[in-house]
């Protein structure tokens, strides 16, 4: 495994102090979210170790980007699903909710806006040609 982007101390000082359970279980995602990082950016051509040794605001968003995702990891209920929404009704007997991150984990935790603050997520333009010939009459 590759070093972690942030450390526990980062989460504590970036978040709020952890409890040693809470502690252990950042030990262990830290590596493991740095690393799906790392996975996702190798797809679009990207070495975060590098840029991050090349750029230190580039290492600084890294990490915060890290303990981001890390913190949303240890915010979701283990005691069973988190829930951001419930409703209840009465005679008829209605239930709904809607769960804080469906399927839960960490792949499910790292938002499109992350991978934005690192470049690694563009809105793209492209042309498509609909007439025979006009691709050559640019």
């Amino acid at each position: 495994m590759n070093t972690p982007f942030a450390t526990v101390t980062d989460v504590s000082n970036l978040w709020r102090p952890l409890s040693s359970a809470e502690q252990t279980k950042a030990e262990n995602l830290l590596p493991l979210v740095s690393d799906e990082l790392r996975v996702i950016a190798r797809g679009v051509d990207v070495d975060l170790d590098q840029k991050a040794a090349d750029d230190e605001a580039y290492a600084s968003v890294l990490k915060i980007v890290t303990v981001d995702v890390t913190v949303r990891v240890l915010r979701q209920s283990t005691e069973g699903e988190a829930m951001t929404q419930e409703s209840q009704s009465g005679l008829g007997y209605s239930w709904s909710g809607t769960y804080a991150v469906a399927g839960g984990g960490i792949a499910n935790s790292i938002l499109n806006n992350d991978l934005k603050k690192l470049g690694l997520k563009r809105q793209q333009i492209g042309v498509m040609y609909t007439w025979p010939g006009s691709k050559d009459k640019q």
